[in-house]
């Protein structure tokens, strides 16, 4: 029913259709009909037309000379010399560490080299969209030092390849040599490759939220009889809270479950000092989609993907459709980060905002809750073409720069984003 993504797919996305439908609507346009996904042999063409679309436009995110910035911002590279990133977090020590699909953590130092804290690739699974995902920091890491992990381990002769949360324990610069320790166990992966989600980071509440993408089985996302295409809620030792929304109604690891309905979720942000999370869900066809994480919330795919109307479900809070080579189309949703940091060093007005980007046209948008309009912040940012090469991830420092992870066909870097004034 659903094709197989193929080698552009690597964040499980393709490029169809035109045109920018924000929900509800903002900069003047009209919000979109969210669209149902389509019967069996509807498609079944419609999934073989897109793939000759793909093939034919390769180059999906056009050329771009230079990054361009509001007046008053400048942008620097921080650290170059890493090889396919997925994640990077600050510590609450201010360190900036980065995580990579082959399952090697790095720190960039202050001299613009790279330290490496840990190297797990011996057990980590990296065909397609597997690998090394993403990290974060234990709310008392200053006492604890402890980092988690989520990372898919490779299969054994009596062990299938699933994704897992562990958790090793920082001493400097380096991770304890033995320390690794599993905290919480995924469901078996039966696709081969697709569809991850990833991201993991603590909320307002202790609780340590995991991302799961639907393993390109899109019906797990509509099942508690799965983790896939969910947003799980763990306490930090990897059990499970008892006020989870379908403790009562799921068994074993399931109980975990705190949102469902998501295709593949690579990244959510918590803003800092709240209990809100965002939600960047990577789409099929046509929409990418940014959720408001909701306890017990079914956000609709398979479904439903993009904006709609079905009090069933719970819509997203802004999406924008696939095209190429503009500052309102993408092809799949990646960072996003609140702006909230410890030192404001933007302008006011930026306070409170969510950057957000996609992989493959370039930019960086920002959406303020308050309005709920969007506007551009910067272009230019993946200056080569095709969707394999992009930014992947964003971060605000404690002194108030915006970091992004920009993945390259050789090597990849990350750059900063600071303002400078008028």
């Amino acid at each position: 029913m659903y094709r197989r993504p193929n080698a552009l797919d690597t964040y499980g996305c393709y490029s169809q259709g035109q045109g920018f439908h924000p929900h509800p609507a903002k900069e003047g346009r009209p919000v979109g009909t969210r669209r149902p996904i389509l019967p069996l042999a509807a498609m079944t063409v419609v999934a073989l037309l897109a793939s000759v679309t793909v093939l034919v436009a390769l180059p999906i995110g056009s050329a771009q000379s230079a990054v361009t910035l509001p007046p008053g911002f400048a942008q620097k590279k921080v650290v170059g010399g890493l090889t396919r990133p997925m994640d990077m977090e600050f510590a609450p020590d201010g360190r900036l560490f980065i995580a990579t699909k082959g399952g090697k953590v790095h720190i960039a130092k202050r001299d613009g080299k790279l330290a490496t804290f840990l190297d797990i690739s011996a057990k980590v699974a990296t065909f397609g969209e597997r690998g090394l995902q993403a990290l974060t920091f234990d709310p008392n890491f200053a006492t604890n030092h402890f980092v988690y992990l989520n990372y898919t381990r490779k299969a054994t002769a009596t062990d299938p390849a699933h994704n897992r949360i562990v958790r090793v324990t920082a001493d400097g610069n380096k991770a304890v040599t033995g320390s690794e320790r599993l905290i919480f166990r995924l469901s078996e992966q039966l696709d081969e490759t697709w569809h991850q989600g990833g991201a993991i980071d603590f909320g307002q509440d202790d609780k340590l939220y995991v991302a799961a993408g639907d393993n390109h089985i899109p019906n797990n996302a509509q099942s508690l009889s799965n983790l896939h295409g969910k947003m799980l809620r763990i306490n930090k030792d990897g059990t499970i809270p008892t006020d989870n929304p379908f403790y009562t109604t799921a068994s074993g690891n399931n109980r975990a479950i705190w949102a469902l309905g998501l295709r593949n979720p690579f990244k959510f942000a918590t803003r800092p000092g709240t209990s809100t999370i965002f939600i960047n869900d990577v789409g099929q066809g046509a929409w990418e989609e940014i959720n408001r994480g909701e306890s017990g919330a079914n956000y609709g795919w398979p479904v439903y993907e993009g904006p709609e109307s079905d009090a069933e479900y719970t819509p997203p809070i802004y999406a924008y459709e696939h095209g190429s080579g503009t500052d309102t189309t993408g092809c799949a949703i990646t960072g996003g980060a609140f702006y909230d940091p410890e030192t404001v060093q933007f302008p006011r007005g930026y306070v409170g905002l969510y950057f957000f980007t996609d992989l493959c046209n370039g930019w960086i948008r920002e959406y303020d809750p308050a309005t709920e309009t969007t506007s551009l912040f910067a272009t230019g940012l993946s200056p080569e073409t095709g969707i394999l090469n992009g930014v992947v991830d964003l971060e605000v420092s404690k002194s108030g720069e915006l970091y992004y992870l920009k993945k390259g066909s050789d090597t990849s870097s990350v750059h900063k984003i600071r303002y400078t004034g008028n």
